[in-house]
């Protein structure tokens, strides 16, 4: 299956069943925030997607962005624990052997920017995959690590289901 056929069908399994719509979204962000399942998931594509999808059909928006916040929490939650049990052995398991590069890089994200670094780092893919692992790797104490990745996966959620659930409507209002 192509990412575009991936993208109709889930958008249009959310269309026809609009009470699963939510627990769909929170899988798709809690796979696109966990370390190893973001990899492999192409879930930003398929969000926006779902997005549009809100936006066309007049389904309230705010149900699907607390869907994708506790999503995007629990999944870089899990990856900061994982961290935190396997610490530097996380590299060699699948599918991030795969990314040598991927766990230095997130660990130099870390290094410089500490919980700030953690919340920037869920707007980028790369990084979205390797800081909350790294978080854990480095003990990085586990109140502050939770505050920044519950603030930084509201702002997330809402920025990637917002652009087409209220993009739409804007544009409908103004041509």
């Amino acid at each position: 299956m192509t990412l575009a056929e991936i993208t109709e069908s889930v958008t249009t399994f959310v269309r026809a069943h609009e009470g699963w719509g939510t627990v769909v979204v929170m899988v798709l962000a809690f796979g696109e925030s966990l370390a190893f399942v973001s990899l492999l998931l192409p879930a930003t594509v398929i969000l926006f997607g779902v997005g549009f999808l809100i936006g066309q059909s007049g389904m309230s928006l705010w149900p699907f962005w607390a869907a994708a916040a506790i999503g995007a929490f629990l999944g870089d939650w899990l990856s900061y624990w994982v961290g935190l049990k396997l610490e530097h052995r996380v590299a060699h398991y699948w599918p991030l052997s795969r990314y040598p590069d991927l766990l230095p890089m997130g660990h130099r994200f870390f290094e410089k920017w500490g919980a700030l670094g953690v919340f920037l780092g869920r707007f980028s893919g790369p990084l979205r995959a390797s800081v909350p692992l790294v978080a854990g790797i480095c003990e990085m104490p586990a109140l502050p690590f939770q505050l920044v990745n519950a603030a930084s996966a509201i702002v997330w959620a809402f920025g990637i289901l917002a652009p087409g659930a209220l993009g739409l409507t804007w544009l409908e209002r103004w041509f």
